[in-house]
């Protein structure tokens, strides 16, 4: 099996592994339930978006768009397998952070707002966002930029695999219990779905904005630890369906 597919692979069975879990599960199977027909419609624009034309405009403009730039520097990293993960993974992880912290910013607060108005952690609200968010988010410009350059991107593409699954993860209501054995070795530095709901609830603000690893959080002090669940996800919005997914300027 080729990495690529592997990728698409890893991708895919996460989601839909997820969406099964979260259909097999009553408090799963409520949520859902409870999803009025315009949070349908956005969630699942955004997961197109997200899946479908991301990829393409990667593998296509943006691809192209380096090929102008910098026509004699393509395959020109030759490093190994772990270190190219080690940039995706972790590197990457770290500029992300920022990138997320920008969105959060008075400047373009109101382009990311729409994400934060998902009422409930589920996957299908991972990737809600206005059509052209994706845009402003890192990820469509450096991973392209990597693939362009290294000799061989195995190592980045299972980063950016992993990384994509457990985006998808942080984003349900699959909890591990505080009380197992996986919990304490992976609540010490994996960004955990409890940990997201924080970033997400209306209790507090500003918190918890790492997509893998919890250390840029830590770092910088902008982490909130809580076994429990917060109370209220989401914030209240007046923004009308059109937007929501173009115009999310009221």
């Amino acid at each position: 099996m080729g990495i690529q597919n592997f990728s698409q692979l890893l991708i895919f069975g996460s989601f839909i592994g997820l969406v099964g879990w979260t259909i097999t599960n009553q408090v799963g199977r409520t949520q859902l339930k409870a999803k009025i027909r315009e949070d349908w419609l956005i969630d699942s624009t955004g997961l197109a978006i997200q899946g479908i034309l991301i990829p393409l405009l990667q593998a296509t403009l943006v691809y192209w768009l380096y090929q102008s730039l910098l026509p004699t520097q393509q395959g020109c990293l030759k490093i190994s397998l772990i270190p190219a993960f080690v940039i995706s993974f972790i590197l990457i992880d770290y500029l992300y952070y920022w990138n997320h912290r920008l969105l959060h910013t008075k400047l373009l607060w109101k382009v990311h707002q729409v994400h934060h108005t998902v009422t409930q952690m589920d996957v299908l609200g991972t990737s809600r966002n206005t059509l052209w968010t994706s845009l402003l988010i890192i990820y469509l410009w450096i991973h392209t930029l990597f693939l362009y350059l290294l000799a061989d991107p195995t190592g980045y593409v299972l980063g950016v695999s992993l990384t994509s699954a457990l985006d998808l993860w942080r984003h349900s209501n699959l909890i591990i219990p505080a009380n197992t054995r996986l919990y304490q070795f992976l609540s010490f530095w994996l960004t955990l779905p409890q940990d997201h709901a924080w970033h997400h609830c209306s209790e507090i603000h500003n918190y918890n904005y790492g997509a893998n690893l919890k250390i840029w959080d830590k770092l910088h002090g902008t982490y909130y630890e809580s076994k429990k669940l917060p109370s209220i996800i989401g914030i209240s919005s007046s923004l009308n369906l059109f937007q929501k997914l173009f115009f999310p300027f009221s």
